[in-house]
C-alpha cells in the first residue's frame, strides 16, 4: 500500500514525463503548509530559470505581520511573481506541473495569477 506523499510523487512523476516530451519550460509548484514554492525550470530539467517563494524577505515584508505563506493569497502573490521573473528571463510559454497536487485551492490560484501576468499555459 502506498503513502499518501508516495502516491502524490508517483503522479508527479508522470506528468514530468509527459511534459519531458515537449520540450517547453515547466512552471513546477510545490505546497507545505507553511509556505507554496514556484520555479520555472528549462526544457531539458538541467537549470531554474526563474523561483518565487513565500520564504523570501520581501514576499514576507508584503504579506504583513502575520507572513502567513499557507493560503490563497499569498500564492497569488507568488504566481504573479514567479510570471514577471520568468518573462524577465525571456520565458513566454511553459507547462504547468502541479507536482501531483490537486488542481484547488493554492495550486490553482497560483496558476490563475500566473496566467494574468502573462504566462501562457
Amino acid at each position: 500500500m502506498l503513502t499518501k506523499k508516495e502516491q502524490r510523487l508517483r503522479r508527479a512523476r508522470q506528468t514530468r514525463i509527459r511534459i519531458a516530451t515537449q520540450g517547453v519550460a515547466r512552471l513546477t509548484v510545490n505546497r507545505t503548509n507553511l509556505h507554496i514554492y514556484a520555479s520555472v525550470i528549462s526544457g531539458d530539467g538541467g537549470k531554474v530559470l526563474a523561483a518565487a517563494s513565500t520564504a523570501e524577505l520581501e514576499v514576507r515584508k508584503a504579506l504583513g505581520a502575520s507572513g502567513k505563506g499557507g493560503n490563497v493569497a499569498a500564492a497569488q502573490i507568488i504566481g504573479k511573481r514567479v510570471a514577471e521573473k520568468a518573462k524577465a528571463a525571456g520565458v513566454e510559454k511553459v507547462a504547468f506541473d502541479r507536482a501531483g497536487f490537486a488542481y484547488h485551492g493554492r495550486v490553482k490560484a497560483l496558476a490563475d495569477a500566473a496566467r494574468e501576468a502573462g504566462l501562457q499555459f
